[in-house]
């Protein structure tokens, strides 16, 4: 096999990722972002990076193991120099959220939250807490010591340890103590002020009391982060023909996975290192001490115990998804019988989707519902208008990808819900994971069959559809039904090679059609236009074709909000092209495709983004825009998107970001849209007078010339 070529305008995805969790954190060091926000940041920051741990950490682990030798094609470097890498990346990250965090806690603490070490309290305080630690708390512990006859527990993945040194009779031992799961992460003390202590450091402030017939010394507590890169094995495919029962014997396993990542409280002492290193088969490298706490969830109860006057000064303004100003009171299901539906979540409300799932559920003409599901909330209305919708008769068929990391029990347990009520459940394919978002209903009208397709850019999860930024177009167009009704009956008998007339369908075609997409442009030379939403960015294939784009004159702009390895900028490589990335108060999450200027410009929407993974291994779903008005208002928006100066950061030729320099007017896209639905149906100024256009149509208007 020939020598991989390394291309010169290309990074690291891991390192890519890393700049990305760190423009997170610069949200957090943003001193215009409330207070509690910023410290909510932190907490995603961090929970992003026990992510990134978890599953590339871990992926790059498994590689080492296997065959070290092997060259990530983007940066030319090996799985083990990847690792290094990264580690050397991480380092000054933690050294920068510890900072960030202790300076938001201090500002916090005029408002009356605080978060306590033991010798902060008061004497009254230190009474409580002792009293509450020997009544609650004592007499749940599950202590240990680790000797011959007590050998090292199995640590849990991102559960917290405290442990110690223990001496007695000239004996020294390692004690260990679990915080349980099921008590509070913080212990709240008594008054009017939101003044806490961590769980964590109340046991090891009364570790003596624990381990009451040794001498205690070397306190500290811990927190192992294992691989859970995991994938059912073909060996457990070949011995059971019950794919859920194969789900949960992985997740099972993924709990004994290794160790890849040691975070302490306190330093370790050398004798201690020694031994964790040597127990988890880790490097020093991989030992992380962090001054901020190991689980930062609480920090979202805390702003919810907030006192609303409080909550004004120190949350974001509260905003509620709004009404659709496409659809009119009434009957969803009639209304998108006649025209195109787009939902902008979270600006709009997902209210009319699931409205229309319960119209269809009781709908005496409809027949089938069929929809793939890759996320879900816990609690989810929409599968209860599904099952409803079984129970009622009609023909409910749910793909459900029991594979979707971190969500799997809770697919797995929607699944059985289903499958009660009657739903016909599917699991995809062995090899692919299936990431659409695609719901066809089928109705017959009068001697016709007809179809309503919904098309998502996300999932169908409730919460989410509240906090991340998405797209979902409902269309009664006969010939994007016929193509969804092709597509899902593929799906049943695990045909992936379908072909579709206006659908584009990955493994399939969805890659190629993007390429011819781009073609098109660079026939086109200076006059070409492409400009692409997306979450990462890692196909090579994309990638060549949009340098060869660039290199005809091609104007490209790709708004990325996490991976992207592509750098911009490189002489003779992607001087016409830009990167953006948003971090903002809701996630970024549509996946929208332009291709040309003005009314000419084809449109898309779908689930996948241009990474290697859902492009050739994972079963996505685009659609083409077909409605003219839906047309302008994703342009529109990403248009707003490309000339935010608030949020948005651009990738230089080296891989780093920078903040947009302020024009004469701020604009933040995302406090933009926010208004716009908020005047969206309100009425149009008073008859006789012309309004001004808003400082926003102004700046379309300009775009629309270029």
């Amino acid at each position: 096999m020939g020598k991989q070529e390394i291309l010169d305008y290309t990074q690291n995805r891991e390192l890519s990722w890393l700049r990305f969790n760190q423009r997170v954190l610069e949200e957090a060091r943003d001193e215009t972002v409330p207070l509690m926000e910023r410290m909510k940041f932190v907490a995603i920051f961090t929970s992003n990076l026990d992510e990134f741990f978890m599953i590339r950490v871990g992926s790059l682990y498994d590689m080492a193991a296997a065959d070290n030798r092997k060259l990530d094609i983007r940066s030319g470097m090996t799985a083990s120099q990847q690792l290094d890498a990264i580690y050397a990346a991480v380092a000054p990250l933690y050294k920068e959220r510890d900072k960030t965090y202790a300076e938001i806690k201090k500002q916090l603490k005029p408002y009356g939250v605080c978060g306590l070490d033991l010798k902060e309290l008061e004497q009254q305080e230190k009474k409580y807490v002792k009293k509450y630690f020997k009544e609650q708390i004592l007499p749940v512990l599950s202590p240990q010591i680790i000797d011959a006859n007590h050998p090292f527990p199995h640590l849990i993945s991102k559960e917290i340890y405290v442990v110690a040194n223990l001496k007695q009779n000239n004996k020294t031992m390692m004690g260990i103590v679990p915080v349980p799961e099921y008590i509070s992460d913080v212990l709240y003390l008594p008054g009017h002020d939101i003044r806490y202590i961590r769980m964590e450091k109340v046991i090891m402030e009364y570790l003596d009391l624990v381990f009451d017939r040794y001498e205690v010394s070397d306190k500290n507590y811990i927190c192992v982060t294992r691989n859970a890169d995991i994938s059912p094995d073909d060996e457990a495919y070949a011995d059971h023909d019950d794919f859920r029962h194969i789900m949960k014997e992985t997740l099972h396993k993924r709990r004994r996975m290794a160790v890849v990542r040691l975070e302490t409280a306190s330093p370790l002492g050398k004798e201690m290192e020694k031994y964790f290193c040597s127990r988890f088969k880790i490097t020093p490298q991989c030992i992380f001490r962090t001054k901020v706490p190991m689980k930062l969830g609480f920090i979202f109860a805390i702003a919810d115990k907030l006192p609303e006057s409080m909550k004004r000064a120190l949350t974001d303004e509260p905003f509620s998804p709004q009404p659709s100003s496409a659809l009119a009171e009434g009957s969803v299901m009639e209304q998108v019988k006649h025209k195109d539906v787009l939902l902008s979540f979270p600006y709009e409300s997902m209210d009319p989707f699931l409205q229309l799932i319960r119209e269809a559920a009781s709908d005496p003409d409809v027949m089938t519902i069929k929809i793939t599901i890759y996320r879900l909330a816990k609690k989810a209305r929409l599968v209860e208008y599904l099952c409803a919708a079984a129970e009622n008769g009609k023909e409910v068929t749910a793909l459900i990808e029991l594979r979707a990391r971190f969500d799997e029990q809770n697919n797995i347990d929607w699944s059985e819900r289903m499958e009660e009520a009657g739903c016909r459940v599917l699991y995809g394919f062995e090899d692919y994971k299936v990431h659409s978002k695609l719901c066809l209903i089928t109705y017959r009208n009068k001697n016709e069959i007809r179809y309503i397709t919904q098309v998502g850019t996300g999932n169908y999860n409730e919460k989410t559809a509240k906090m991340y930024t998405d797209y979902s177009l409902i269309t009664a167009n006969q010939e994007i039904g016929e193509d969804a009704a092709v597509f899902f009956k593929n799906m049943s008998i695990g045909n992936l090679d379908g072909v579709y007339d206006h659908l584009i369908v990955s493994p399939t075609s969805l890659k190629q059609k993007v390429l011819s997409l781009i073609d098109e442009e660079i026939l086109k030379g200076d006059q070409g236009r492409v400009l692409m939403k997306m979450n990462s960015l890692t196909d090579m294939d994309f990638i060549r074709k949009v340098s060869e784009a660039s290199n005809a004159g091609v104007k490209v702009d790709l708004i990325v909000r996490g991976i992207c390895c592509i750098l911009p900028g490189i002489p003779g490589r992607t001087e016409n092209v830009s990167v953006t990335s948003i971090v903002g108060r809701y996630l970024e999450h549509p996946r929208v495709f332009v291709f040309g200027r003005g009314s000419e410009a084809k449109v898309y929407i779908g689930s996948a983004d241009m990474m290697t993974r859902n492009t050739e291994n994972r079963v996505e779903v685009a659609c083409p825009i077909f409605d003219p008005e839906i047309r302008r208002k994703l342009i529109h928006d990403l248009n707003i998107m490309l000339s935010d100066n608030v949020k948005a950061r651009k990738m230089l030729s080296d891989g780093t970001y920078r903040k947009v320099t302020r024009g004469p007017e701020p604009v933040n896209a995302q406090a933009a849209f926010m208004k716009e639905a908020l005047n969206a149906r309100r009425p149009s100024a008073a008859a006789g007078t012309k309004e001004k256009p808003s400082f926003f149509s102004r700046l379309l208007g300009i775009f629309r010339k270029k």
